[in-house]
């Protein structure tokens, strides 16, 4: 297992205190603040009724006219990005690669691309498994991939908001959050627990079953990152699952009677 830092003793106090702060910056402006609207909308949804009868909606329309519902898409993506450019560059401190850092290059495509697949591919059935489940105990809201209307432009939008989720969350809750708890001197177990459960408490809002199998999705990949030192794979794996999941319902929803 990999050494997720360069130095193995803790940092001064006050250099604790600048990277203590500098992680609430990051997860304040990005998937910190998605976790806490998260659980204010869940708390909303639990005390509107019961869950199973609500649904939520990942890739909605934005706005009635047709370029500008592209034009706020496309804007939503790239500003929802810019953490991920803050987190690369203050991991770049000193003049080391962040991308070499945490992995996120394309120098081992057979490494990629193999595990990025082969983790699509089971934590796929695992979170339709853990979906079906939710959905029959009541703790999960039904989940609509996409509902953006049928243009052109439809189904690139939908692979960019995919790309988007899978470098966002994966860059920041795994490669940059290991790397700083790490510089911290948090035990790895620690380190993991904490990304798996950030990760479970931003898909709060679609229920409680989601936040399960993102928990689990999270020790996955977090174990993962720690074998390779690399979050490449983990884009790979959550494009694809998102991919999988967007165009498909976006395509084959309205043929096979869901989302109509």
């Amino acid at each position: 297992m990999r050494s997720l830092s360069p130095t193995v003793h803790p940092p001064a106090l006050r250099e604790r205190r600048r990277i203590t702060a500098e992680i609430l910056i990051v997860m304040g402006l990005s998937l910190g603040q998605s976790g806490v609207y998260a659980v204010v909308r869940l708390l909303d949804k639990a005390t509107s009724g019961p869950l199973a009868g609500q649904t939520t909606t990942l890739n909605p329309v934005l706005n009635d006219r047709q370029y500008f519902d592209l034009a706020y898409q496309l804007l939503g993506i790239f500003f929802a990005l810019v953490p991920v450019a803050l987190a690369l560059f203050l991991l770049s401190a000193g003049g080391a690669s962040a991308f070499r850092r945490i992995g996120f290059t394309f120098e081992r495509p057979a490494l990629d691309f193999g595990l990025g697949l082969g983790l699509a591919v089971a934590m796929g059935v695992g979170t339709l498994g853990v979906y079906a489940a939710g959905r029959a105990l009541g703790i999960t809201t039904a989940i609509v991939p996409a509902a953006l209307d049928d243009y052109w432009w439809t189904v690139p939008v939908l692979v960019l908001s995919a790309l988007r989720h899978a470098v966002l969350e994966e860059v920041l809750v795994v490669g940059y959050l290991f790397e700083r708890l790490r510089r911290l001197g948090w035990s790895v177990p620690a380190v993991l627990i904490t990304s798996a459960l950030l990760r479970g408490s931003y898909h709060l809002y679609q229920g409680i079953g989601p936040f399960v199998g993102n928990v689990i999705l999270g020790l996955v990949f977090g174990y993962a990152y720690l074998r390779t030192g690399r979050v490449m794979p983990l884009v790979i794996a959550h494009a694809a699952l998102d991919i999988t999941g967007f165009v498909g319902f976006a395509l084959l929803g309205p043929a096979i009677g869901i989302g109509d």
